[in-house]
């Protein structure tokens, strides 16, 4: 396995909560009204220094949808999910954006 590189960003910034690596800019968050299994979670419209996993269906609060977890480059932890595909046109709007579960996260 080769180096792994980080990008560190400026600003006001959230973490891995395990290994401090930078995930996402405070300027980032789309929406702080999302939910996960062990409490809040934020929609980012981009984040950094993560790894996807394998796709799969899940079935959600607001319906099925195709998503990858993502993992911390730096530690492997899991830090949330990235929204393949929403089945429900209303739900649209997720595609390609990321949640970041609150409770892995440093501010």
């Amino acid at each position: 396995m080769g180096r792994i590189f980080t990008l560190d960003l400026e600003g006001n910034v959230y973490s891995c909560k395990y290994c401090h690596t930078h995930l996402a800019l405070f300027e980032d968050i789309l929406s702080k009204r999302f939910l996960c299994k062990h409490g809040e979670a934020y929609l980012f419209d981009k984040v950094v220094n993560v790894m996807v996993g394998e796709k799969e269906e899940r079935n959600m609060l607001t319906g099925m949808h195709t998503v990858v977890d993502i993992f911390c480059v730096g530690c492997g932890s899991i830090v949330g999910w990235k929204y393949e595909a929403a089945h429900e046109e209303s739900q649209q709007y997720k595609v390609g954006k990321f949640i970041l579960e609150r409770w892995q996260l440093l501010p």
